[in-house]
């Protein structure tokens, strides 16, 4: 009873700050467009090949930011992976998971997660999206397989932190030489169009940025996934219980 009545103050606190919010702060809306604004806008397509600004954005104008925000991110989930390491053998239980209609159910949403969360990476440089909410969509169908299915089911299919970690290794390895291959050609460091070619027979590519989308999708998606894994260790392997 006490969760049904936190979970209703909790509903009614939302829809009440959302009805005075707009009341209390007022947003003013632009009436013109910096300059900055204004030539990302304009030049966008030429400049990069892209209709998506943000991924322009992103990955060209200020691409070498976001290689090495990339980079750390990765040095993150490599911290995370060190602390919750488990360098044992867990023992290989028989899966139970749920109900029948739950994992009816669950194969369902993972091949929908799995189909969305690909085009949000492939279509990033077209569409809003990219490599990292893809790989992040991509995730989550490994989180819910975890409690549904039992992290066995993960582990006797051959998914394991591992294998996930050395993917993110080479994916964040090629992403890093997307962005130094235009040196060898006395360009700049993350060089788009002047290396890469922004369309292939009628279909736009964007350059690098598709390059740089797929890659991010892979590392994300296999890094996020290696971190739900150890997270989904059982406590007692870590005290060194009787089945460590």
């Amino acid at each position: 009873m006490k969760r049904v009545i936190v979970l209703v103050v909790l509903v009614l606190i939302a829809v009440v700050s959302s009805v005075i919010t707009p009341l209390v702060i007022s947003i003013e809306v632009p009436r013109y467009l910096k300059d900055l604004s204004r030539y990302y806008i304009i030049n966008t397509i030429k400049d990069t090949a892209s209709p998506e600004a943000v991924a322009a954005i992103v990955w060209d104008y200020r691409g070498l930011d976001t290689v090495y925000e990339t980079l750390v991110l990765y040095l993150a989930i490599v911290g995370g992976l060190t602390i919750f390491m488990y360098t044992g053998e867990l023992a290989r239980k028989t899966p139970v998971g749920l109900t029948l209609l739950s994992r009816t159910a669950t194969k369902i949403i993972t091949v929908l997660i799995s189909t969305v969360s690909a085009a949000i990476a492939f279509h990033g440089h077209l569409t809003p999206g990219g490599g990292f909410p893809g790989g992040s969509a991509l995730a989550v169908a490994t989180m819910l397989i975890i409690p549904v299915f039992s992290i066995n089911t993960l582990l006797e299919k051959g998914v394991t932190s591992t294998k996930l970690v050395a993917i993110r290794g080479v994916s964040l390895t090629g992403l890093g030489l997307v962005a130094l291959l235009p040196v060898i050609r006395g360009l700049e460091i993350v060089t788009n169009q002047r290396f890469y070619p922004g369309y292939l027979d009628g279909f736009i590519l964007s350059g690098s940025i598709s390059l740089y989308n797929l890659l991010e999708f892979l590392a994300v998606a296999s890094g996020f996934t290696a971190v739900a894994l150890y997270l989904s260790i059982p406590e007692e392997y870590y005290k060194g219980g009787d089945n460590a």
